[in-house]
């Protein structure tokens, strides 16, 4: 035989459900206990009242017939009495004891009184016959007769000592109370040994398999034997275990679908880091081949110092720098910059370069030389090279400009890529620049001394853009000292943590000071503007170029 109930005690829920079934109970009989001791009481108190009743009675009878009506003092003197009769046995130990009264006219005035006067008036008892008093510690009781109960024209009131009313209450209340925590403590009792089929044992239960569940899915093991699958209840408490149940096997199926979710992500993961590997590659192999469009190494000139820097913001960039010598020993210096960024402006930045170069290089002019001259004619001043071959040859590489523009426009125009640039010839002898700006940033002219002398304005649209686009050709004199510097968007556009440009302000602040290499220049102004972005993105790529006058060279 099972005893599970003897460890009901040790169930924290079984005690508290049975505490308020015990205190339940309690509370209910003291609801119904506390009138029953009242009317208990007024019981006792009655009953000495009809005690005294027949006592009063008895004295004061109706006189006989021809027997001259009693006066007022004789009737005070019958009643005077009352405490000498004999005690009227009663219940238990209730005794009936009359200490004293008081004898009133019809009209309430006072006759008489014997023993101890009671306190409660005539005037009370003519107001309501009912009317008792009960002293504040409970021993005395007053009750009173009105004439109509005496059959007199007399009000009398008896006080009685009602000292043994109290123990026999108190002795009755102990009987009621006693029979209500017996009937407390063997329903809790009943209550308690209940509880366990019904409530705790499938509770326990309940509480294993949740921690078999956790332990199943926290370890990834099996389903396993829940001991609450053979409960059958049809009540609130079976409506939790099959909650409960579908509960386990909704996060079991859960857990099944996202490992297989897992499992497929891990493979696409596989691959995608394989196709990334195999996409870096390309990249960085895309990066070699764009670096070695670049110069390797920069022309040479007496009296002349070139330098560069080119940083791009991804693997592969659309910003490009070049430098090169045409067969009349003048130099070309291209600085660009390939709408958007990536593989895309990439490959247009080669093919931009590469046409560059070979149209440069072409020396049949389209078209008669004094025509060509005069049609591209500044408005002042005329050509400042007086060397008419020069300026030849240097109208001749421009052309490069027009004729890659062409191609780019007829045979890519679906693609809408274009590039801004400055391409310019030098002529190292004399310092004469001619140049053509295709909507790139102007360039500086440094001045010796320090400080920005002239900057080279744009002298037509970007490159690429519509097929038999014009350009204006323009003329420059670099003098000993003076420096010309090209830069791209991503120097004036760096931004800084809070997302700040670093601004053309910023830039020629950089420029007001004299400098002694094109070099130290570029350098200091990677310097600042690696300061001012710290560890911010980098937004654009950033490509620079200086050209510096060291001295004058004769023929």
């Amino acid at each position: 035989m099972s005893f599970r109930w003897l460890k009901l005690p040790q169930s924290r829920l079984s005690r508290h459900i049975v505490f308020v079934a015990f205190a339940s109970i309690l509370v209910v009989e003291a609801i119904i206990l506390i009138p029953s001791i009242i009317r208990r009481e007024k019981e006792f108190l009655n009953q000495l009242q009809e005690v005294s009743a027949g006592k009063v009675s008895v004295l004061t009878q109706i006189t006989a017939p021809g027997v001259v009506e009693e006066t007022d003092e004789q009737i005070l003197q019958q009643v005077s009495n009352l405490p000498q009769l004999k005690p009227i046995p009663l219940m238990g130990k209730l005794r009936h004891i009359i200490v004293g009264g008081a004898l009133y006219t019809a009209e309430g005035k006072l006759i008489g009184s014997f023993g101890e006067k009671p306190k409660l008036s005539v005037l009370e008892l003519q107001k309501n016959p009912r009317k008792t008093f009960r002293t504040q510690d409970g021993l005395r009781y007053d009750a009173g007769w009105t004439p109509k109960k005496l059959r007199r024209d007399n009000f009398l009131i008896i006080r009685h000592d009602v000292s043994s009313v109290q123990p026999e209450l108190n002795a009755f209340t102990m009987r009621i109370a006693g029979l209500v925590l017996i009937i407390s403590i063997f329903v809790t009792l009943g209550v308690w040994i209940a509880l366990e089929p019904i409530v705790i044992r499938p509770i326990l239960c309940l509480r294993d398999d949740l921690t078999r569940a956790g332990e199943a899915i926290s370890q990834d093991e099996q389903t396993p034997e829940f001991s609450s699958s053979v409960i059958q209840r049809q009540d609130e408490l079976g409506d939790v275990i099959a909650a409960f149940k579908k509960m386990f096997s909704q996060i079991t199926e859960a857990i099944y679908n996202r490992k297989q979710a897992e499992l497929a992500l891990q493979v696409s993961l596989n691959k995608l880091e394989v196709y990334s590997e195999a996409l870096n590659h390309e990249l960085e192999t895309g990066r070699e081949i764009q670096n070695n469009f670049l110069p390797t190494k920069l022309v040479e000139k007496k009296g002349w110092e070139i330098a560069t820097f080119f940083e791009p913001a991804r693997q592969v960039a659309g910003d490009f720098y070049d430098t090169f010598e045409l067969a009349n020993g003048s130099i070309g210096l291209v600085i660009a910059d390939v709408c958007d960024k990536g593989v895309g402006a990439a490959l247009f930045m080669a093919l931009f370069r590469s046409m560059l170069r070979v149209f440069a290089y072409q020396s049949k002019l389209r078209g008669p030389s004094h025509a060509i001259l005069e049609a591209n004619q500044p408005i002042e001043n005329g050509w400042l090279g007086k060397s008419k071959s020069t300026n030849l040859a240097h109208l001749n590489a421009l052309q490069a400009v027009s004729l890659t523009n062409d191609y780019v426009a007829k045979n890519h125009s679906e693609l809408g890529m274009f590039a801004t640039l400055f391409f310019g010839i030098l002529e190292p002898k004399t310092g004469l620049l001619t140049y053509i700006n295709g909507g790139h940033e102007p360039l500086y002219i440094l001045d010796k001394q320090g400080g920005v002398k002239q900057r080279l304005q744009a002298t037509g649209p970007a490159v690429g853009m519509l097929p038999e686009m014009k350009w204006s050709i323009a003329q420059t004199y670099l003098q000993p000292g003076e420096l010309l510097f090209g830069y791209t968007d991503g120097v004036t556009e760096a931004r800084s943590v809070e997302g700040e440009f670093f601004s053309e302000e910023r830039l020629e602040s950089l420029l007001n000071t004299p400098l002694p290499s094109a070099d130290i220049l570029l350098r200091q102004i990677k310097e600042v503007i690696a300061a001012y972005t710290q560890d911010a993105e980098q937004f654009d790529d950033i490509t620079m170029i200086a050209l510096r006058h060291i001295n004058s060279v004769k023929d």
